[in-house]
């Protein structure tokens, strides 16, 4: 049987593999010189799958991380978000690469107390302020009095291009308030004995979320939910190895998975997320969609000579875009040092200026300087088939009539069929459609799908080999009439080489419903009562 005459799903199950090659190593945390000094505006980790918990199966789930490597004990301040900055969830439906509907988190981050001074205490005949952000342990409801922070958010949606209009703001319901409390940090347990009853206490949905409208979307399609605060950092990862030139052999049976190799098992990040009924997000296009997260802030900014809380800088002029991510560490470990600040400030449309790293990828490269000998190859063990048109394909345009938009434009961005139902998480298989769940990586991606070592496994050519799935209906998966025709097995010599990086990533590490991502690591692990 010949590549054409392959079945629909065999397709759609190419496609999603596909879609991976244009992934990397690790998340994206402090991927570029500049954003590394601007954490607040930092995207570390972006997601968008259709929703799998039970009953939402109408909905797309879209989480966007920030604010990177957080010690959970990192006070006394901690981790609030730039109040001076918008962070955005982007969406094409027609693919243009420009934005069809995009998400717009504002933050505001005022003092409690009298004339929004901050909490006092009276000392002697003066009341004077407070150094730390509580003054006493937060129960649930009503902590004005303990609280000397008082963080909130509102959720917009801009229908078109980002700065085309004003946002049209989320409500509750039940009450018409636009206005959502972010919960505190997890300072600790003394100070918070139980986070999820806290932060559930803030909402109107009894969880962490908030149950909401969203005005930019059509009639029949507005309910969803929103949520902004702090989680445990939802990637795994033997990070310190991968940037010490891979220090480790990259192989399974050399290092299976251990959940100690997990370099940020300890850290905390803060997630954006929203979830959205599917007809808001594909408009008129053909159910595939394409995504990614940014952050901006005002062009023009000045150190204030008398800085207060509100004010240490003062802004102006037309927001710019610092921080932009959609597959993971594209920008990390693909992009080239020298444009890896322009490619954060750019936007999908304009992503023909960075096609050379794709068509022409350093990190084969890099992996075959490193590895060759360990993984017991006696020559270049890089794919030789340059330029990368499979990679392009994959990374660039998507698959037609798969996870290809309804107009081609070449752009990075994580695309989503929204048409191809959510596996349960009980079921979901780490390595996505590697492993025939078509619901994974990289058809979207879900936080347990292993994208590191999918990616490690599609950048050295595993795709020019037969695949573990029945493509030509053969009855018999893996055999040769299960290869793509994108590329020779003789032109990836260890595109067979189970290649791992051994931190364990898997839907066991995460809840099965809305917002997913776990509860944040305390500060404090020890309560006052010792427990």
């Amino acid at each position: 049987m010949t590549h054409r005459t392959r079945t629909a799903t065999a397709t759609a199950v190419a496609t999603a593999l596909l879609l991976g090659a244009g992934g990397a190593l690790a998340s994206s945390h402090a991927e570029a010189p500049f954003i590394k000094t601007r954490p607040k505006l930092d995207a570390t980790d972006f997601y968008a799958f259709v929703s799998y918990e039970t009953g939402r199966e109408d909905y797309v789930t879209l989480i966007a991380n920030y604010q990177p490597l957080q010690d959970a004990y990192g006070g006394p301040n901690y981790f609030a978000l730039d109040p001076d900055a918008i962070y955005e969830i982007h969406v094409d439906n027609d693919g243009d690469a420009v934005e069809d509907i995009t998400f717009l988190f504002d933050f505001s981050n005022g003092l409690r107390g009298e004339d929004a001074g901050g909490l006092e205490l009276q000392i002697g005949d003066q009341m004077v302020a407070v150094p730390l952000m509580n003054i006493g342990p937060l129960g649930t409801r009503d902590n004005r009095a303990v609280l000397n922070a008082n963080n909130t958010f509102s959720v917009g949606t801009v229908t078109g291009e980002r700065r085309s209009g004003n946002p049209g703001w989320s409500v509750r319901p039940e009450s018409g308030e636009r206005i959502f409390a972010k919960p505190f940090d997890n300072i600790g347990r003394k100070s918070i004995p139980d986070y999820d009853a806290y932060a559930a206490s803030l909402t109107n949905s009894g969880e962490a979320f908030y149950e909401v409208e969203f005005e930019g979307c059509p009639e029949g399609a507005r309910a969803g939910r929103v949520f902004a605060g702090q989680r445990k950092d939802s990637f795994s990862i033997a990070l310190g190895e991968i940037f010490d030139l891979v220090n480790f052999v990259p192989l399974a049976d050399a290092t299976p998975d251990d959940p100690a190799r997990d370099d940020l098992s300890d850290k905390n990040i803060t997630s954006l997320a929203v979830e959205v009924h599917k007809d808001c997000l594909t408009g008129e296009g053909n159910g595939v969609i394409g995504a990614w997260t940014t952050s901006s802030v005002r062009a023009n900014q000045t150190l204030s000579a008398t800085p207060d809380y509100y004010n240490p800088v003062r802004y102006s002029g037309m927001f710019q875009q610092v921080s932009r991510l959609g597959s993971p560490l594209v920008n990390e470990v693909v992009i080239g040092l020298p444009d890896k600040n322009l490619f954060n400030a750019s936007e999908p449309k304009d992503d023909g200026q960075f096609a050379t790293y794709v068509t022409h990828p350093t990190l084969p490269a890099l992996i075959d300087a490193l590895f060759r000998e360990p993984l017991g190859a006696p020559g270049n063990i890089a794919p030789s088939n340059l330029p990368r048109v499979d990679l392009v394909t994959a990374f660039l345009t998507g698959f037609p009539g798969v996870n290809q938009l309804a107009t081609v434009t070449p752009s990075e961005m994580l695309r989503l069929n929204t048409g191809i139902p959510a596996t349960a998480a009980e079921s979901q298989a780490s390595l996505g459609v590697a492993a025939g769940d078509l619901a994974g990586f990289p058809n979207g991606r879900r936080p347990g799908d292993d994208i590191t070592d999918i990616a490690l496994r599609v950048v050295m050519g595993a795709l020019c080999h037969p695949i573990a799935v029945d493509l030509d209906g053969s009855g018999v998966a893996g055999d040769e009439g299960d290869n793509l025709g994108l590329c020779a097995p003789e032109d990836a010599p260890v595109g067979t080489a189970p290649l791992t990086d051994g931190a364990a990533q898997n839907a066991g590490q995460f809840d099965a419903r809305f917002p997913y991502l776990t509860t944040p690591i305390p500060g404090s692990p020890v309560s006052a009562n010792g427990g």
